[in-house]
């Protein structure tokens, strides 16, 4: 774990602080499929801290699911980014097949150590599965992992028991974990925002 200091401390952002927008794709609306989401306005903050990286020249990875079946099979609509997220210029464009970002192609962690970045901040779809597994990792890995959770959603769930948590639940339940473990400095979009100009 990391010294406990830096999570409680105020935010600050490096000058090549990497924004990591996760399956941020057009599937993610079949709601029929996926069934209720929390925070509808993760996109509009998404399209904010993409904004902000963008006035300020700091990169930008975009991941893209690819699943075997379901609305995110490569090839179909729903595999395709949302379009505020297509029209991003990011300096790494991710493919993968499971939960984390860092199991995709091209390989994210050695990208990342090549620029010598240090700093990730998590955002996308979903909270509690691909945007949680890959803060995990990078915390693990070293990274300073920062998690606005306003800036995602998530969906209903339902466990073994037959008992549906809320997607709001999940996601408070996702954030209570990475910071207690202290995967993450789980923040909001707006400390991000000014942390950045």
């Amino acid at each position: 774990m990391t010294n406990t200091d830096a999570f409680d401390a105020p935010l600050t952002l490096d000058s090549d602080a990497v924004l990591i927008v996760i399956d941020v794709q057009k599937g993610f609306e079949d709601y029929d499929f996926w069934g209720p989401r929390d925070n509808p306005q993760a996109e509009q903050r998404i399209a904010e801290l993409i904004s902000a990286w963008q006035s300020t020249g700091r990169p930008i990875v975009t991941v893209q699911h690819a699943s075997p079946v379901g609305p995110l099979v490569e090839g179909t609509p729903g595999y395709a980014l949302k379009d505020f997220v297509a029209e991003a210029t990011p300096a790494l464009h991710i493919t993968k097949t499971v939960n984390s970002a860092f199991y995709g192609t091209p390989d994210l962690h050695a990208w990342l150590q090549e620029r010598g970045a240090r700093q990730l901040v998590v955002t996308g779809i979903i909270t509690n599965v691909c945007n949680e597994t890959t803060a995990r990792m990078a915390g693990n890995l070293g990274y300073d992992a920062i998690f606005p959770t306003d800036a995602m959603h998530g969906f209903d769930m339902t466990g073994p028991d037959g008992t549906t948590l809320t997607a709001a639940e999940l996601s408070r339940a996702t954030a209570t974990v990475l910071h207690a473990a202290r995967f993450a400095k789980v923040v909001t979009t707006r400390q991000v925002l000014d942390a950045a100009s």
